[in-house]
């Protein structure tokens, strides 16, 4: 298992608690830092989840191509804590590699949420639990016999944005980014400044501050 490089911070990860993915996808766009992952999506609306990567990869084929064995996700749930987002590369395969137990089971554990480039599946015992669930594909085909979990806690790729173990993740209704974690603070610290600047442009619109004049003004908004 490779060790985290760094901790972000528990203030870092606060902060980023209130900033939404496309604020912190404008301070990424400035830093060059980090990535914007395409094509996942919220099992249901209001889910989110912000916190440190405990990463997964994965390989599938056809029925039956590997022991029951190897379809370990209780292993990834062992291997995450109260607070972690459990980030599986799975190369967007459309086969479930988790549903509602394992969800049930990372609620009750702390887990912050999990992150999919591939399938889960259960979407109404997700909702139910609420756990924040974010994936390629919400599919019924079950992954037992055709996927191994090759890997945990070491880097990964997925969705196309690399992600170490450590990495801070957010996810909304919007998208999910990564943010490394040797750059997590200063994106935080940025983000939290474009937020700022978008709540003062918003207060001078209601004083009739006109949005051609505010874009101006808030050159990120």
């Amino acid at each position: 298992m490779t060790p985290r490089s760094e901790i972000v911070p528990d203030e870092v990860l606060e902060t980023l608690r209130g900033l939404a993915t496309p604020t912190l996808a404008n301070a990424i766009d400035e830093t060059g830092a980090g990535g914007v992952m395409l094509g996942l999506h919220a099992a249901g609306p209001g889910l989110r989840c912000v916190g440190r990567a405990v990463t997964a990869r994965e390989a599938t084929g056809p029925k039956g191509s590997f022991p029951v064995e190897d379809f370990k996700v209780g292993h990834m749930i062992d291997a995450a804590g109260p607070g972690d987002v459990i980030v599986v590369a799975n190369g967007g395969a459309p086969v479930s590699t988790w549903g509602g137990m394992a969800s049930y089971a990372a609620k009750l554990k702390g887990i912050e949420g999990l992150i999919v480039d591939g399938g889960v599946r259960d979407r109404e015992e997700i909702l139910e639990f609420g756990f924040p669930v974010f994936s390629a594909h919400m599919v019924p085909t079950p992954g037992k016999t055709r996927i191994r979990v090759e890997a945990i806690n070491e880097p990964v790729v997925a969705a196309g944005i690399p992600v170490s173990p450590g990495d801070v993740i957010v996810a909304d209704g919007t998208g999910v980014v990564v943010l490394p974690a040797a750059r997590a603070a200063e994106i935080a610290r940025l983000a939290a400044g474009y937020a700022a600047d978008d709540a003062r442009a918003m207060e001078e619109m209601d004083r009739g501050l006109s949005f051609r004049e505010a874009l101006a003004k808030f050159a990120k908004i």
